[in-house]
């Protein structure tokens, strides 16, 4: 039975790999194999890579400055850490809270075999990650300083470590996350905001990483001396790399007594968490009279809620909500340096900078591309908005509306703040404001053309709209495009007519090319949605 419950676990981990839920069916083993070279490709050739370069870069400095235990204590603390951040959310969905827990609780199992089967999954799960971080550590560090006994049985000890501490780690946090979730309604901002973090976090430590680097290897015995000093059980277990049995029997023992507490805590807590039902709020019923919506209205509601309950949604498709002011800010804090320099450099090409900042902020706009998965993500329920007694028009209409909304009112802020800093005449900057609001009316009127006549209505992941649609793929790259143009023709003939006369041309055709495209979605556009 453990057998089996441990096979079943690592299905749904590999699910993706054999079944293809955009087309219901199994894959073909070809396609399984493709799928799996592809993985093994991505975790040994990419990731593995990567680490195996700084594992490279690390080791021969710091070993021959006789720290080779930094060097274990630095690369294990990435493998720790890259490997719960893998597993944390598989163990928060996978050990405590999943889908099949009343069905295996309703069978004759008992429950010590559930949880064995789970931590498996955990366990295996954060071993692949921190693999990646690990074996270059270690097989990089016997290649420069040398093969010992001694070495390879700790090192080997090392690896084992760092995965019991993973799983420890996993258990713990996919716990927090687990708690948390049952206690929160709006679980789709928690995710946005997670997932912006770990962004966020990712491009610091990326920008920062050499310049982290070249600090630690020039300073290294000092930082070594420091860890020595006031984090001693760092240098212990940077010393089991090293070699040292003693080091290793400590850590090892310890790894052993901290997993013997999470199986006592998980057996006794496994049951209540796996059958919460999570916080319900007892609500006593008011009576209380409710305004009535315009049929327009009700539908532009509707947009807005499935956007914000949806993480795919908001963070494929609006993620220019954010970076749209956040580029008004930077313009507020570093335009009145950067500008000059770009003034410099483009100073045969008088007005340059002003069709720059204006293409800056179209390029930004598109980031959102609401409108384009907006048919298609009315899936199976699109025959609900066809039998209501509303126009088609009033349909799209809402569906354009709520892009405008998250576009503009952000796209307002960011071109107050640059016209602050921009210098330029009047008429320039009018016409810069008239150019970044008509192209975000012309991009979210023209994803809505391309999502209606590129619809995909039998998805069962909604991440096929939003993400693998052509629909999607052409609103985002026909945007840019437009982009590249407009900035292109300024700085290659452009500038002969000078810059105002050059913004009123575009600002001219953006306007006829957005009412072309709003005459299109009210007549033709329509119909073609009646059709679907």
């Amino acid at each position: 039975m453990l057998k089996l419950l441990i096979k079943k676990q690592l299905a749904e981990v590999f699910r993706n790999y054999f079944y293809n839920p955009k087309k219901n069916e199994m894959r073909s083993k070809g396609s399984v194999i493709a799928w799996f070279v592809f993985f093994v490709l991505i975790m040994v050739g990419m990731l593995g890579g990567m680490f195996t370069f700084l594992a490279v870069t690390l080791c021969k400095p710091l070993s021959l400055e006789g720290i080779d235990w930094l060097y274990f204590t630095i690369m294990s603390g990435l493998a720790i850490v890259f490997g719960a951040f893998g597993s944390v959310f598989n163990t928060f969905s996978g050990l405590y809270l999943s889908k099949d827990n009343d069905l295996l609780l309703s069978l004759p199992i008992p429950i010590k075999y559930i949880i064995i089967s789970r931590l498996m999954n955990v366990y295996l799960l954060g071993t692949m990650y921190s693999a990646t971080v690990m074996l270059p550590t270690l097989i990089v560090y016997w290649v420069i300083a040398g093969i010992t006994l001694s070495s390879v049985i700790c090192g080997l000890l090392l690896f084992i470590t760092v995965t019991a501490i993973v799983m420890i780690l996993s258990c713990v946090l996919g716990w927090v996350v687990a708690k948390i979730s049952q206690k929160i309604k709006t679980k789709s901002f928690i995710t946005v905001a997670a997932s912006l973090a770990f962004i966020a976090a990712y491009y610091f430590v990326y920008f920062k990483a050499q310049t982290l680097i070249r600090n630690l290897i020039a300073n290294a015995q000092i930082y070594g001396d420091k860890i020595k000093g006031s984090a001693y059980w760092l240098y212990l277990f940077g010393r089991m790399g090293e070699g040292s049995f003693g080091a290793t029997a400590i850590f090892v023992c310890a790894s052993a007594v901290l997993l013997a507490i999470v199986w006592f805590v998980l057996t006794r807590s496994f049951l209540s968490i796996a059958t919460s039902s999570g916080k319900v709020e007892k609500i006593k019923y008011v009576e209380k009279s409710v305004k009535e919506k315009s049929s327009f209205g009700a539908l532009l509601g509707k947009e807005f809620a499935k956007f914000t309950s949806s993480p795919n949604y908001m963070l494929n498709c609006g993620l220019g909500v954010l970076f749209i002011p956040v580029f008004g800010v930077l313009m507020l804090i570093k335009g009145r340096e950067l500008l000059p320099i770009l003034n410099d450099v483009f100073a045969q090409k008088a007005g340059s900078v002003c069709v720059l900042v204006c293409a800056m902020l179209c390029a930004i706009s598109s980031m959102n591309d609401m409108a384009a998965p907006s048919v298609s993500l009315e899936g199976k329920n699109l025959w609900i908005a066809k039998v209501l007694p509303i126009e088609p028009k009033t349909v799209l209409y809402s569906k354009l509306s709520m892009h405008l909304i998250l576009t503009m009112i952000p796209m307002i802020f960011s071109i107050i703040c640059a016209a602050i800093v921009l210098e330029a005449s009047s008429v320039d900057k009018l016409l810069i404001c008239a150019i970044a609001l008509l192209f975000v009316l012309f991009s979210s009127a023209g994803n809505l053309a391309v999502g209606l006549k590129m619809p995909n209505l039998t998805w069962t992941n909604e991440l096929v709209p939003i993400k693998q649609s052509g629909a999607v793929l052409i609103a985002m790259f026909g945007s840019w495009a437009i982009v590249a143009v407009f900035a292109g023709l300024y700085l290659l003939i452009g500038y002969k007519i000078g810059s105002t006369p050059f913004l009123g041309i575009w600002a001219a055709l953006l306007a006829a090319g957005s009412a072309l495209l709003l005459r299109w979605l009210k007549t033709k556009g329509s119909r073609t949605f009646a059709e679907l």
